[in-house]
């Protein structure tokens, strides 16, 4: 039967492909046109009549009279909504929420997930991926088997007549029956929300199945992989499951691991997709085979602003629509949604590296970089700079992370990396070279603070044990699914846990 359901879904995905040609084709006017449906729809709103929506008729005045927001600032709404009240920010019923507690701060976040945003944007987008990989790839068979999904460690929870859960969970708790059919493991498993029991569970129950396709963030997937490999006894993922032809990931950069996937699935042509979700949205999906680039989807109920990052203050900020963004320039991205997000800061930062289509890059989060010392160190500057000297050194790395080290006194500023090794190189002080070396060439800002050790010295580089960042995650009760390490920090707080927890165990 499979077979059979491969040839019908293949056809239905690839009609798709001609829907997006309108988008491509008419960006702005899409665009602009969605605005409008979305201000008309939620005018009799909370929201709506607060700021007047049925006398808006342009963006210049949407954006002259809607603030941009923060999550404390719409979280009373939110949680109104959870208890209950309804037509707040959204026409609809909006029952399910995403839980999120991003990676520095503890207190979670509920961001609203309509019906539409959930038919419109997620699962539309899921589809995508999969149209668009089946359009270039003729002989692609990937429902001939199925796709491995690892999703987040948080089951559904009700609370109000409301439901909250990993974004993940949310969207597999409403897969329609097709993507179920085709996908490993059974929703109960899933589900559930023991990530170790998790884990092993999909271990026995996928070992003997026809994967032809892998779904997940990549460090967690790695851990995965590892783990079926254990299990079996094999030598590489391809002894497994031999049909395997393609790994669509997305949630953290993928450079850093991607020497060790190339190891782990040894197959020239496998294929990598990346994607760019978050609980706010379905933002944007690689659209050609061996890419980098992402393609941003315009007509997934999501209007699009951005605010330039050398003018970046927040709330206070003056963004820009999509018409008026220019090459190369580092922008944090503000979100008007179908769930009633309005003129909303997400906190990533991307780049555009082409505007006809308009395809981005993600270069980091406007709260995770360091700039102590005005060296503006931004995520991306670090994970080329860790590529270059892995490539020089055949180091490999699971995970990593830095902060500033404070002037005192008559003593300079510095930067201080924590990297845990799966392959360490030989040895660390020329690592540490290398690497300094490297982000001098990349970022100007960094290289002007090192001349000549004037204001910051030679970055110190730390040795992690193995699993360090893993029991930071398991301690916080981050295990799995979209949680990630902080990369960069403004402070010493995360650092400083991790150097309390590696103490820790070599007290025990």
């Amino acid at each position: 039967m499979l077979p059979l359901f491969n040839t019908v879904v293949s056809w239905f995905l690839k009609k798709r492909k001609h829907q997006m040609e309108l988008f491509l084709k008419y960006p702005i006017d899409v665009q602009q046109e969605l605005l409008m449906r979305l201000i008309n729809v939620a005018r009799n709103t909370e929201v709506g009549l607060q700021f007047d929506f049925k006398s808006i008729y342009d963006y210049k005045t949407f954006a002259e009279r809607v603030p941009i927001h923060r999550y404390e600032t719409i979280e009373p709404l939110i949680e109104r909504t959870r208890r209950g009240e309804q037509n707040l920010f959204w026409p609809s019923n909006i029952q399910w929420f995403a839980k999120s507690s991003g990676t520095t701060n503890a207190k979670s976040k509920f961001i609203p997930v309509s019906n539409e945003a959930l038919e419109n944007c997620h699962l539309k987008a899921g589809k995508d991926m999969l149209a668009l990989y089946i359009n270039n790839n003729e002989n692609a068979g990937l429902f001939n088997g199925r796709g491995l999904r690892l999703g987040g460690s948080s089951a559904i929870y009700e609370d109000n007549n409301s439901y909250f859960g990993d974004l993940s969970a949310i969207i597999i708790e409403n897969m329609p029956f097709w993507a179920d059919f085709s996908s490993a493991p059974k929703t109960e498993v899933a589900l559930m929300s023991e990530w170790e029991t998790k884990m092993e569970a999909i271990v026995n129950e996928t070992i003997n199945e026809n994967i032809t396709s892998l779904v997940g963030v990549p460090s967690w997937m790695l851990v995965l992989l590892n783990a079926v490999l254990e299990k079996t006894g094999k030598d590489n993922i391809l002894e497994v499951w031999p049909n395997l032809e393609v790994y669509f990931h997305g949630g953290v950069n993928f450079n850093p691991y991607r020497e060790q996937y190339k190891k782990i699935i040894p197959r020239k042509d496998f294929k990598y997709y990346e994607t760019y979700n978050a609980s706010e949205g379905f933002f944007a999906i690689q659209d050609g085979n061996g890419s980098h680039d992402l393609l941003l989807m315009l007509d997934y109920g999501i209007f699009y602003e951005f605010i330039p990052m050398d003018a970046y203050d927040e709330e206070n900020s003056v963004a820009i629509p999509l018409e008026e963004v220019e090459l190369l320039k580092n922008y944090a991205i503000v979100i008007t949604t179908n769930s009633g997000l309005w003129r909303y800061l997400i906190g990533d930062t991307v780049k555009f590296v082409s505007l006809d289509p308009y395809r981005i890059r993600i270069t980091g989060r406007t709260k995770h970089f360091i700039n102590v010392f005005g060296e503006e160190l931004i995520i991306e500057n670090a994970e080329d700079a860790l590529k270059k000297v892995c490539k020089k050194t055949k180091a490999e790395i699971t995970d990593y992370t830095v902060a500033p080290i404070f002037m005192d006194g008559k003593s300079k500023g510095a930067h201080e990396w924590v990297i845990e090794f799966k392959k360490p190189p030989k040895n660390i002080d020329y690592f540490t070279e290398l690497l300094d070396n490297a982000l001098k060439s990349i970022n100007s800002d960094y290289e002007a603070k090192r001349y000549h050790d004037m204001t910051l010295t030679m970055p110190k580089v730390h040795q992690a044990r193995s699993g360090l960042f893993y029991s930071w995650l398991k301690d916080k009760g981050k295990l799995g699914g979209q949680h990630k390490v902080p990369r960069l920090s403004n402070s010493r707080n995360f650092i400083e846990e991790l150097f309390v927890l590696e103490e820790a165990c070599k007290i025990i």
